[in-house]
């Protein structure tokens, strides 16, 4: 029997984000380049997207290259965005066939040319997809998306735009690459390490994180639904007390 028939499928997060990590490792375990253990990845994706949207996911973020990633080693750099190119073009297709509307957010303009058309046209063609929206976050930092946001914003009130009395948490979210998108309810990390890693910083501010050793190649259908199931045992309080969250709890039930 499948996880997804234990979930709970009224306490499903509505968005769902994932720090793809290990498969560099993977392929080094099994005596293989690191650009196999990207190959790999690609495949962990597919089967990701199809399981968060059969869950009842709404919103999948997968972050795919952060902006410390330009750091590595040309060759795996250029090896990494052929295969983002390729992936796009081949999955397109069933993106469309299945409903996934793509977005992507980060650093756009450092990405090469034939990865921003390759990314502009899947997004245009997906753009009409109601079963899951899947976000990209490829050259994208949390720090490099605050940064722009308040240059935005400080040009915004030169500009007479935006005024300082105005500035507050939302105002300053609807700056940010997210700004139409709700903050992610779980945070899944696969790869064993234990950080956030400079990923989505301020939407993650109430998130539930979890951890799994297993690397991303491995991670499939099974795997998320566990840490959905995790995640339903969790209580989310917002800084309120067990006892208010209770007391809501009835008081919703009595009305309803």
């Amino acid at each position: 029997m499948s996880l997804l028939e234990k979930i709970n499928n009224k306490k499903i997060p509505a968005h769902v984000a994932i720090i793809m990590d290990g498969n560099g490792r993977w392929a080094k375990e099994r005596g293989l380049e690191r650009a196999y253990g990207h190959k790999e990845g690609v495949v962990a994706v597919r089967k990701v997207v199809e399981a968060a949207s059969q869950a009842g996911v709404s919103y999948l973020t997968i972050y795919a290259f952060s902006t410390e990633n330009w750091n590595r080693p040309n060759e795996e750099v250029d090896a990494l965005m052929e295969l983002m190119v390729h992936a796009i073009v081949k999955e397109t297709p069933d993106l469309i066939k299945n409903g996934v509307k793509l977005v992507a957010i980060g650093d756009y303009e450092r990405l090469p040319v034939k990865t921003r058309a390759a990314l502009d046209k899947s997004i245009k063609q997906t753009a009409k997809g109601d079963s899951i929206t899947l976000i990209l976050a490829l050259s994208y930092s949390s720090k490099w998306e605050i940064t722009q946001a308040l240059r935005n914003m400080i040009v915004d009130v030169k500009n007479q735009q935006l005024s300082t009395e105005d500035l507050d948490e939302e105002t300053l979210s609807s700056y940010l690459s997210t700004k139409n998108i709700p903050d992610p309810d779980l945070l899944i990390r696969t790869g064993g390490e234990k950080r956030i890693s400079n990923f989505l910083l301020w939407q993650l501010a109430y998130a539930e994180l979890y951890f799994t050793d297993i690397f991303w190649p491995d991670f499939g259908e099974e795997q998320l639904y566990e840490a959905i199931s995790d995640f339903q045992c969790r209580e989310r309080r917002f800084g309120k007390t067990s006892e208010q969250i209770e007391a809501e709890r009835k008081n919703n039930l009595n009305n309803l």
